[in-house]
C-alpha cells in the first residue's frame, strides 16, 4: 500500500498536501480508500467558492458497489476542482496521489492542522 511520507492523512482516508506558505491544500482519497471502494465511476464535488468546515462533506465518490462521502480534513474554501475527474473518474484508482486529486482549498486562517495524521500514524491506523 502506498502512503507517501510528504502528505498528511485523516482517519476517514483523505490525504492532504499543504503548500509551503500554508495557504492552500490539495486533497484526495488515499490508496487504501480507493482499493476499498473498488472501481470509481463518478466523482461529485461541491462548487468552487464553497466554504467547508473541518470534517464537513465536500463531495462524494461513487464506485460500482457503493457511494462514499468525502470529508474535508480542514476548514477552507474550495478554490479549484480537478476537472479531469469528470471524464476520467478512474484516475482516482490509477493515481490517487497525483492525477486523481479532487480539490484545492484555500485554508482558513484559523484552520486546525493538529488533528492530521502523518504517514506512520496513518499506516498504523489502516494496519
Amino acid at each position: 500500500m502506498n502512503i507517501p511520507a510528504d502528505l498528511h492523512y485523516t482517519s476517514d482516508h483523505e490525504w492532504i498536501k499543504i503548500s509551503d506558505d500554508k495557504t492552500t491544500a490539495t486533497i484526495g482519497i488515499t490508496d487504501f480508500a480507493q482499493r476499498e471502494l473498488g472501481d470509481i465511476v463518478f466523482v461529485e464535488i461541491e462548487d468552487e467558492g464553497t466554504e467547508v468546515e473541518a470534517e464537513g462533506v465536500f463531495g462524494s465518490v461513487e464506485a460500482v458497489k457503493t457511494v462514499s462521502e468525502l470529508f474535508a480534513p480542514i476548514a477552507g474554501t474550495i478554490s479549484e476542482i480537478n476537472a479531469d475527474l469528470d471524464g476520467e473518474p478512474e484516475l482516482v484508482n490509477s493515481d490517487p496521489y497525483g492525477k486523481g486529486w479532487m480539490v484545492k482549498m484555500t485554508i482558513d486562517a484559523d484552520a486546525d492542522l493538529s488533528g492530521l495524521l502523518d504517514a506512520d500514524a496513518y499506516g498504523a491506523h489502516v494496519g
